[in-house]
C-alpha cells in the first residue's frame, strides 16, 4: 500500500484563542491535539471544540498543516 493514498490521515488541531492571545505576551504555550480524519468524508479543514489547558475552557481547535 502506498502511504500517499491512505483514506485516514493524522492531523494536528491547534487552539485558535491561544494563537491570537499570545501575539505580544509571554508565551505560556499553545494547545495541540493529534487525531485522525477520513479524507473522503471531510476534505475541508477540521474544526472541533476541545478543552484547552492554557485557556482553562473549551475552545475551537482548527486543523493546521504539518
Amino acid at each position: 500500500m502506498a502511504k500517499g493514498k491512505d483514506v485516514r490521515v493524522s492531523v494536528i488541531l491547534e487552539c485558535t484563542s491561544c494563537v491570537r492571545k499570545n501575539v505580544n505576551k509571554k508565551s505560556r504555550g499553545i494547545s495541540r491535539y493529534i487525531t485522525q480524519k477520513n479524507r473522503r468524508n471531510t476534505p475541508s479543514r477540521l474544526e472541533l471544540k476541545k478543552f484547552c489547558p492554557y485557556c482553562y475552557k473549551h475552545t475551537i481547535h482548527v486543523e493546521i498543516k504539518k
